[in-house]
């Protein structure tokens, strides 16, 4: 298994923030009522979450995967 190198990961995380911080900004520099921005961040924060989820379910698929074709290969 290749191990993820820090300069992907700090990659990772910073565009992950900047991410955030321009859909927060957006959301917050709207010229709407408020309701319609809380509405906007229940959106935003549930997308984050269920992103968040898809990438655990598909990352533990791979790792059982993986599992099956070495109990597989040494049968």
């Amino acid at each position: 298994m290749t191990k993820t190198t820090y300069a992907f990961y700090l990659q990772s995380a910073i565009s992950f923030g900047a991410a955030m911080l321009f859909v927060i900004g957006g959301i917050y520099f709207l010229p709407v009522d408020g309701w319609i921005r809380a509405f906007l961040c229940l959106g935003a924060l549930f997308l984050v979450n269920s992103s968040f989820a898809l990438a655990k379910c598909i990352r533990d698929q791979q790792e059982a995967r993986s599992h099956e074709i070495r109990i597989d290969a040494y049968r």
